[in-house]
């Protein structure tokens, strides 16, 4: 019998890669210290789709749901899927399995245009602007330090570590300077990343081209999978590797980016998620890019939940992902899983 497929997966499995992030959703829009149950969290969301209301809804689990978690949950639904997949392809391009969204420096870079906006008191969106700003900065730097070897895994990496290192001294220069009172606990909790703030405001921007990048990555997912096999075999397939590679590298960068910019610096999300999911899905990218999109929802959502209900005080979601990510990832080194083809 014929077998259909829908992105390289089957109809089941595909089905089972949206289903599960939606049900993560509809757990997480109602968890905190104001539960809520899935049902009232449908219905709310069911309600808000076709303009009915519902007397059985209480206005202030209303204004729970659309007003404070919906945001917040789908800017962790934006990170998750974002890092997966840009750690999937930049594991992939370079052959090396500690590859990781941050390789070209955006970390330090969009941490080095928040802090600067955070010690001049700029107001939030302006904080966003200039840490996507400097976040995109810092790739074209790693880009004009590579200069013609950009293309050699070894050049662009050596590049990234220095711009990153670069604005990593910048960033120490300026948390020595700040205020300790008020600047200096702002930028710390910036830099370990959070998605507390993050509102309608700050993601209507960031959708469109967020959307845009990661729709060139799911077009090109064929030609990371012949850029993965190597430059030689890429060229004899008729491969335009120079371009290819620069527009991957370009796309899964500025994905990046946008995500640092409303979220901080979020770690090994994704150098563990590519990981797993290559160990579900194998390294074809028609099947591992939505399997790492899927996981990487899933598994941020539940990591912020974690921050948001394990302590009265919320921790920052990069001090959770480190703690549990890295034993995760020695798991995998343990049992030899570590790997990008």
């Amino acid at each position: 019998m014929k077998q259909t497929y829908t992105m390289g997966l089957r109809k089941r499995e595909a089905g089972l890669l949206v289903a599960l992030p939606l049900l993560v959703i509809l757990f997480s829009l109602g968890i905190g210290a104001f539960y809520i149950a899935p049902d009232h969290v449908a219905q709310i969301l069911v309600n808000t789709v076709t303009g009915d209301g519902s007397a059985n809804i209480a206005p202030i689990e209303r204004s729970m749901i659309l007003d404070v978690r919906l945001p917040r949950v789908f800017g962790a639904v934006l990170a998750g899927c974002g890092l997966a997949v840009a750690g999937g392809v930049f594991q992939a391009l370079f052959g090396n399995p500690l590859a990781s969204p941050y390789t070209l420096g955006v970390s330090n870079g969009a941490g080095f245009g928040a802090t600067l906006a955070i010690v001049l008191s700029l107001p939030f969106g302006m904080i966003q602007g200039a840490a996507l700003f400097f976040g995109i900065l810092s790739m074209g730097l790693a880009f004009l330090l590579a200069g013609k070897r950009v293309h050699t895994n070894v050049t662009i990496i050596l590049s990234g570590m220095l711009v990153s290192a670069f604005f990593a001294s910048l960033v120490a220069l300026l948390k020595f300077t700040a205020d300790s009172e008020e600047k200096l606990p702002q930028i710390v909790y910036w830099l370990m990343g959070s998605l507390a703030s993050v509102g309608y405001a700050s993601l209507l921007p960031v959708l469109p081209p967020f959307l845009v990048a990661l729709t060139v990555l799911f077009l090109y997912r064929w030609r990371i999978n012949i850029l993965s096999m190597g430059t030689v075999e890429a060229r004899s397939m008729g491969i335009n590797v120079s371009q290819d590679r620069t527009i991957v590298i370009i796309a899964a960068t500025f994905l990046t980016a946008l995500i640092v910019s409303i979220a901080g610096i979020i770690g090994w999300v994704g150098i563990v998620i590519p990981h797993f999911a290559r160990m579900l899905a194998g390294p074809d990218f028609r099947r591992f890019m939505p399997v790492a999109a899927s996981i990487g929802i899933c598994y941020l959502l539940v990591i912020d939940d974690l921050c948001r209900t394990l302590t009265s005080l919320e921790i920052p979601i990069g001090v959770i992902t480190g703690i549990i990510s890295i034993p995760l990832f020695i798991y995998f080194i343990l049992r030899k899983k570590v790997s990008w083809g």
